[in-house]
């Protein structure tokens, strides 16, 4: 069963992964679907670890920067705290 989820990213990121998925003959969301399938069936302890494939590398401007959140309280978390 397919689930629906907004992503945000770089107009550019968007273009290059549109135009390499249109070449591919696959929709952007089939690609980035499979594109977390085979980060998720490995087991990789930080996001250095993922290997990086050529065409990666060829739509990248310049080193990748990651971007995370502070992880968010669950609610019991946030009452046993007080």
């Amino acid at each position: 069963m397919d689930a629906k989820v907004t992503l945000s990213f770089d107009k550019e990121v968007i273009q290059s992964a549109k135009e390499f998925a249109e070449q591919h003959n696959i929709s952007l969301s089939r690609l980035t679907e499979f594109l977390y399938r085979q980060i998720t069936s490995n087991h990789y302890k930080a996001l250095d670890d993922l290997p990086i494939a050529d065409w990666v590398n060829a739509v990248a401007e310049g080193e990748a920067e990651y971007h995370t959140r502070p992880r968010q309280l669950k609610k019991s978390d946030f009452y046993e705290k007080k």
